[in-house]
Formats: C-alpha cells, structure tokens, sequence
C-alpha cells in the first residue's frame, strides 16, 4: 500500500472549509513592586502539539456544533486556565488564509477584565502563566496572537473613559492612588497625579465615598466607586456572546 507523502495531507487539510475556534485575551493589573508602576498582564497557554508546539499562545479552542460562542470562549477559558470571567467581550474576527500554517482557521477572539485579587490564579500547570505586557514573550506568539492582542489593546485604551474599568478591575471600592495607577499600565505612562484629580472631578461616573482605606501608616486614602448609569459596554453574557 502506498503511503500519503506529509504534504499531500497539508494541501488536503488546507483544501477543508475553514475551521472555527474562539481565543481570550484575559488582561488584569499586577502590582507595582516597591513603588513601581502598576502592569498591565495576561494569562497565557503553552502549546503541547503542532502546530507551533512550545510556543505560548492565547488560551481558546473549537467551537463545538451545540454552543454559542460565547459558551466556547468560556468553556476553553476554564478548560485550560481555570479562570472564569463573569463576561466576556467580542473583539473581533481573525480569518486571514494563511494564519494557520496546516489548515484554514477562523478565531474569534473575546476579551475580558478580571479582578486585581485574580490576577495569577490558574490552574497548577506548567504550561500555563501570567505575563506583564511589555515581556518579550508576547512579540514571539503562535499565530497571529500578537496582532489579536495588539487589538485588545487598543480597544481597552479607547475606553478609558469608562468608569467601568477601575470597577471591573479593582472591585467596588478603589482609591484615586489605585485608579491612576490603573489608567497608568493602560495607557503605558505616567499621569500626573494633579491633573488626574481635576479630570476625575470632572467624571460624573466615579464618586467619593464617606469610607477611607485602613491600615497604613499615614493618613488613610478616602475611597471612591463607581456609580455609572446606563448598559455596560463591557457587560456580554457569556451564555448568550
């Protein structure tokens, strides 16, 4: 019986109608260390097969012939980092015809922003980790990761403006300390924390609280939150995407 030459079934494989799979950026802030600036980071998956085994990637899989593609990003989500995000926003369809190098791939890709407090949690897996955003790894993805991460981010620096970042990041209650430094690894650069203040008092969406941040060794920070009106732009049942 003669055997099939390797690259007659890539020409076949590439031949198939296209394949349709769902990736996640997941960004969160990192902590400063000693005074430092606040990063900007995402969790990402080692590959374990070809193509581009060894290489890290975005977390995602297919899409199965009885879910949304909501449900997919989600259920990839947790398959392989254990995280799960309560939404999950559409960015943007990614179909170039060679961006697979075996056979015609379609991603969706979703992002999301997740809680300062779950900002390194994953699953006990060598083949998953946090990255800051700036680390070199993120210029050497598999596929076109890079340009779907590129495109996250430039969406989340759009919405800036939004109140609903500090409080999809920090929670319900944040000092303007924290939120600077939120807007700060966003943006990729200092503010001036004067100037911040007049912007803020000038956003009818974030109000000051009568509570105050305990436990430090100075004069404790009043808090603030997040009292927008309105449907979220970041709100998307991840059920239903």
């Amino acid at each position: 019986m003669t055997s099939v030459p390797s690259w007659a079934n890539v020409d076949e494989r590439r031949n198939l109608p296209p394949a349709l799979a769902v990736s996640t950026v997941i960004l969160g802030i990192r902590p400063g260390v000693e005074g430092g600036p606040d990063k900007l980071c995402l969790p990402l998956v080692r590959r374990i097969r070809q193509p581009h085994a060894g290489m890290w990637a975005l977390p995602g899989g297919p899409v199965d012939a009885r879910e949304s593609l909501g449900q997919a990003a989600g259920r990839t989500l947790a398959g392989t980092t254990g995280l799960r995000p309560n939404y999950l926003e559409q960015l943007y369809t990614f179909g170039d015809i060679d961006r697979s190098p075996t056979h015609r791939l379609v991603t969706i890709a979703y992002f999301a922003l997740l809680h300062v407090d779950q900002v390194g949690a994953t699953v006990q897996d060598p083949n998953v980790a946090w990255f800051d955003i700036d680390d070199p790894a993120i210029a050497q993805l598999a596929f076109d990761h890079r340009k779907i991460v590129d495109y996250a981010l430039w969406r989340l620096r759009n919405k800036t403006e939004y109140g609903q970042i500090a409080h999809r990041l920090l929670g319900e209650r944040f000092t303007l300390a924290a939120l600077r430094g939120v807007y700060e690894a966003i943006l990729g650069r200092r503010l001036d924390p004067a100037n911040f203040r007049r912007t803020l008092n000038s956003t009818a969406s974030i109000e000051a609280t009568d509570e105050y941040l305990a436990g430090g060794k100075h004069r404790p920070p009043r808090l603030y939150r997040y009292v927008g009106h309105g449907p979220d732009p970041l709100e998307v049942d991840p059920l239903h995407g």
